[in-house]
């Protein structure tokens, strides 16, 4: 492969595949040729995603999987090689946002539960992954960070500590597998038209009392981003164009963080 059009015949898992960003990754994987698997907790959501794939002729799997289940991870990955043979490439994209009030007053069980899902999630989907690919000794893993991962987020403190740490994660397993033709990157998004975002957004206009204002205004480029251009950075950082980078944490964010 020299650049990101083909993927005839990569095995590509992905988590938090039903919907957003996950589920734009899996049909442009689809369409460049790979094989999926599929996960998400969500099951109409994650059905809906391996239809679509299906629809266009791509070989598919779908897995309801909670991913701060260690074994339920581990079994993920083991069915991912038992029924395609390897694991190539690996888009850990699962990932929670719930969060919208100052640290002072932020609520502990909330805080536990986005280090599970972003921060163990991720560790727990690197850990069983890396053990296939430096055994086979080639593989390529996308984490899904933030631009939160990169600068400070009022409100958000446990969110952008969550994706902070993935960026250490994925840093870190980058310096541990580059000699074992393993390449281990992040993507950092900033305001995605995605149901996260809506969310989001919903959220800041119940506490204000009014419409929440277009997070893209904040963006050089004036505008929120598309699902499809995060994924199309994912294709490029798990493909053979990106041979010579790891233990990057590319931002997709119009600009933002140049701010």
């Amino acid at each position: 492969m020299t650049g990101t059009s083909s993927f005839q015949d990569r095995i590509v898992l992905i988590t938090g595949a039903g919907g957003g960003i996950g589920r734009e990754a899996a049909l442009q994987f689809a369409r460049a040729g790979a094989s999926l698997a599929l996960s998400d907790r969500d099951p109409g959501l994650l059905e809906e995603t391996r239809r679509q794939v299906a629809g266009l002729g791509g070989r598919v799997s779908a897995r309801l999987v909670d991913v701060t289940d260690g074994e339920a991870v581990r079994e993920l990955v083991a069915a991912t090689v038992a029924e395609f043979g390897r694991l190539d490439v690996a888009f850990n994209n699962a990932g929670i946002e719930e969060e919208d009030t100052p640290l002072a007053s932020g609520d502990e069980a909330l805080f536990d539960r986005i280090m599970a899902v972003n921060v163990k999630g991720v560790w727990l989907c690197l850990k069983h992954q890396l053990a296939v690919m430096t055994a086979q000794g080639h593989g390529s893993i996308v984490n899904t960070a933030s631009v939160a991962g990169l600068v400070g987020a009022p409100r958000r403190a446990a969110y952008a500590a969550s994706k902070h740490a993935v960026v250490g994660l994925t840093r870190s397993a980058a310096a541990e597998t580059g000699r074992k033709g393993v390449r281990v990157n992040a993507v950092c998004p900033g305001p995605i038209r995605t149901a996260m975002l809506e969310r989001a957004m919903e959220r800041m206009s119940e506490r204000a009392g009014k419409p929440a204002m277009d997070p893209g205004v904040f963006a050089p480029m004036g505008r929120v981003g598309e699902a499809a251009e995060v994924a199309a950075a994912v294709l490029w950082l798990a493909s053979d164009a990106a041979a010579y980078v790891t233990g990057h944490a590319l931002t997709v964010d119009g600009g933002l963080t140049v701010i």
